[in-house]
């Protein structure tokens, strides 16, 4: 009895385990198809370059100082009231001078208005090598209600921190040409139209058959939380690939941008530096994700350029995204700082 009751349970054991088998298998594919597609999009080894970087130091005040000036002096410098988006342009061109940088104005028309980009030049001449492009828009949204909004992340920050980088980059040579462009016309109703200044830009590089390395598009680059649950995503399955505070600095690419991403991700790692250095996370993804194309490295990826957005990722983490509540008070002016330094590193590492 005792030897037939044990074969008895050996026999449904074998079989429980048998039947078990395949399930086992196809989580643990599963589990490795997950794991494989996380390294995918988000090459979590990438290794910190070698690029020696000048000690370069972008200042916390600066930064406060230019997006306050942008989001109180500025408010509403949107499509609607072009006068005050041409002050707008007025001070960015008025900074760049200050740091003995010349902007040129690029002008263009939409239905009778005119608007301008404008782009201050760094390093090797045009034609000598594949161009660097760092961007960043200077107006601003109105509220779903149709009040203008301060902006202040939205993009006064990545403003900001484009005239401190071209302060930065004016006390060195980067071995690459680099042009910062200051972009108008980001935000509805051109999104998504060939009125975007960044549209005109990249066109502009297409006509002349300027190649072109990288663009960077700095999209919101000031808003951070070390609250758990801070942070969210587009996709579920990435929160179990990525933090759930809000406190890093995120570069979005498409999958066909990896080699680029690599290396970019690599340089700003290396260049963090300091005691509590900004954590760096990637992803690279199809354009249908939503989010991923929501800025000015749209109209580069339409023209066939390679491009990344550098970005705090937007309403992902900041809940005043286009709201009257994007104030100069609510950014972190110290963490700003180092995204400033790591795009420093960028324009100054040569391939």
């Amino acid at each position: 009895m005792k030897f037939s009751a044990a074969s008895s349970l050996i026999g449904n054991d074998f079989a429980s385990r048998r039947w078990h088998w395949p399930a086992a298998i196809a989580m643990s594919l599963a589990a490795l198809t997950v794991a494989i597609s996380g390294c995918v999009i988000s090459q979590p080894m990438t290794g910190l370059a070698h690029t020696a970087i000048p000690d370069l130091h972008a200042s916390p005040e600066r930064l406060r100082d230019h997006v306050r000036v942008l989001s109180e002096d500025f408010l509403g410098r949107g499509f609607e009231q072009p006068q005050t988006l041409q002050r707008a342009a007025d001070y960015i061109v008025a900074e760049l001078a200050k740091s003995g940088v010349m902007a040129e104005r690029q002008r263009f028309e939409v239905d009778g208005q005119g608007y301008e980009n404008l782009i201050a030049r760094f390093g090797l001449a045009e034609g000598t090598k594949p161009l660097l492009v760092m961007g960043a828009h200077y107006d601003s949204a109105l509220t779903h209600e149709g009040v203008p909004t301060p902006g202040a992340d939205d993009n006064a920050s990545g403003v900001a921190g484009l005239l401190e980088l071209a302060r930065l980059l004016k006390q060195t040579t980067p071995g690459q040409p680099v042009e910062l462009v200051f972009y108008t016309l980001e935000e509805p109703p051109n999104f998504r139209t060939n009125d975007m200044g960044s549209y005109r830009h990249a066109l502009s590089l297409q006509q002349r058959n300027q190649p072109v390395r990288l663009m960077l598009s700095v999209e919101m680059i000031g808003y951070y939380s070390d609250d758990s649950g801070s942070q969210s995503y587009p996709l579920a399955p990435l929160g179990w690939i990525y933090p759930d505070k809000g406190n890093f600095i995120a570069l979005i690419g498409e999958m066909k941008n990896f080699s680029e991403m690599r290396r970019t991700k690599a340089v700003m790692r290396a260049s963090g530096g300091g005691p509590n250095p900004l954590g760096v996370h990637s992803l690279n993804a199809p354009r249908f994700v939503h989010g991923v194309d929501f800025s000015d490295h749209l109209n580069y990826w339409r023209l066939g350029y390679p491009a990344i957005m550098v970005t705090d990722t937007s309403f992902m983490r900041n809940p005043h995204y286009h709201q009257r509540t994007d104030t100069w008070d609510r950014l972190d002016y110290s963490r700003m700082a180092q995204v400033v330094r790591m795009l420093a590193a960028v324009a100054l590492d040569t391939p």
